[in-house]
């Protein structure tokens, strides 16, 4: 069945991501743990589909204050056609020069962190992303195919793609296709990228959390409503705690 065929690739890519990105996922939680542990923050970034990582990471029950996920419905969409549709976020993403004017609103500074998900890692606007970090002091860290960044062609004016702006670069191990059960034509259908992004993704928020409670930090975590003995207001005061931290600095945009 296609469907058993679609398991037992996925089931090997995640068995490959932890072993081949064990020890890299590790030092990439020791980053994002040093970086909460301080007062900075852990921005995460990521256009078309790799928004659903960014999404699931917070807020999200399990996950905690210090993760700062930034949107931008530009690089969404709400259609397949039409307003806010697919082909106009396929164009944006790939415009050169875009990300900035979005990144400007948000005081990323060296004391911070950036984890950018893109499965080619060729598009302008996570390549941007990264870049706009870097150029900050902000650490980066990527999660691409990195069998893809082999394989294709540079597109972006700066000659890079995504892996190579990083301080750590992370294998989602998907082969460039994304697509992973032949079903008698040419082109594979249903993708694997998704699933490995938000792997990784949960990888790291229980990476971080386990190092930040083993130097004592106090963790101020969403939990769900369903989970019996907690306070009715708990997830309020998480709420509460992120908009403080937020607040706690004010942006100064300037248009670069």
């Amino acid at each position: 069945m296609s469907c058993t065929r679609y398991y037992e690739r996925i089931t090997a890519i995640l068995e490959r991501i932890h072993t081949s990105e064990l020890e890299t996922l590790r030092h990439a939680g020791e980053m994002l743990a040093t970086t909460i542990a301080n007062g900075g923050r852990v921005y995460l970034f990521g256009s078309g589909h790799s928004v659903i990582p960014v999404m699931d990471v917070f807020p999200r029950y399990g996950s905690f204050v210090g993760f700062y996920p930034l949107y931008d419905p530009r690089l969404m969409w709400s259609n397949v056609i039409g307003p806010h549709g697919a082909r106009e976020l396929l164009w944006i993403e790939r415009c050169e020069g875009y990300i900035a004017q979005f990144l400007q609103s948000y005081p990323i500074g060296a004391q911070d962190c950036m984890v950018v998900f893109s499965h080619g890692g060729l598009n302008a606007a996570p390549i941007e992303a990264a870049l706009y970090a870097r150029e900050r002091g902000a650490r980066v860290i990527t999660v691409s195919s990195l069998e893809n960044g082999q394989v294709a062609a540079v597109t972006h004016s700066s000659g890079k793609a995504l892996s190579d702006v990083a301080d750590l670069a992370l294998d989602n191990c998907v082969s460039p296709e994304d697509a992973q059960v032949e079903v008698g034509r040419p082109e594979k259908i249903a993708a694997g990228s998704t699933i490995a992004a938000v792997f990784i993704a949960m990888s790291l928020v229980a990476e971080t959390g386990a190092q930040l409670a083993a130097r004592g930090f106090d963790l101020t975590t969403f939990v769900s409503p369903n989970v019996t003995g907690v306070a009715k207001d708990h997830n309020r005061l998480v709420f509460d705690e992120y908009t403080r931290r937020w607040y706690e600095r004010h942006p100064d945009p300037v248009v670069r």
